[in-house]
């Protein structure tokens, strides 16, 4: 999925290399520095982190030309997998995220996963099928004290209280 290859997906100002020196009570100068984070850089191949599925739920949902609502559901369900390791450690952010889409779509009686999304992704719907499910379980239990804070939060008019949705009842299979 080369269409997913990101490099860099935040934006970020960190600090001048002149302040890392200075830190180091100048033991170490501009130079040097400079030289030991290329020298990192390139036994990493300069890759230092993943894309999130916070950011392929929001690349997916305007590709899906989602809805705000749409767009904040899909974020509370992509954030309720990160409450249960195990089965979501196994899938891929971008799994996740497509699953997360796919199921906020279903819920809000929409395609789940339209055919240009299997096109533009490479996932199709039943490529999809074990992680949704997973999110699908988990979604049904987030009324559940113990998932109060999730909840809560995705409860607010900021995010169009979508924490007090429930899933349909069927599959979109």
């Amino acid at each position: 999925m080369s269409y997913f290859n990101f490099r860099k997906y935040e934006e970020i100002y960190p600090p001048d290399v002149g302040q890392f020196a200075y830190i180091t009570d100048n033991t170490y100068k501009v130079g040097q520095i400079l030289r030991m984070e290329h020298l990192i850089l390139k036994v990493l191949s300069f890759d230092m982190a993943v894309p999130t599925a916070h950011l392929f739920v929001n690349k997916f949902s305007r590709m899906c030309k989602n809805s705000e609502e749409s767009l904040h559901l899909s974020l509370f369900l992509a954030e309720v997998s990160m409450l249960d390791c195990d089965p979501f450690l196994r899938f891929l952010p971008s799994m996740i995220a497509a699953s997360a889409v796919a199921l906020a779509n279903h819920t809000q009686g929409r395609v789940a996963w339209p055919s240009h999304m299997a096109e533009s992704t490479g996932y199709t719907l039943e490529d999809l099928r074990e992680c949704y499910v997973n999110l699908y379980r988990a979604f049904s239990r987030v009324h559940e004290p113990q998932q109060h804070a999730i909840r809560d939060k995705y409860k607010s008019s900021k995010w169009h209280g979508v924490s007090q949705l429930s899933p349909r009842p069927n599959f979109p299979w």
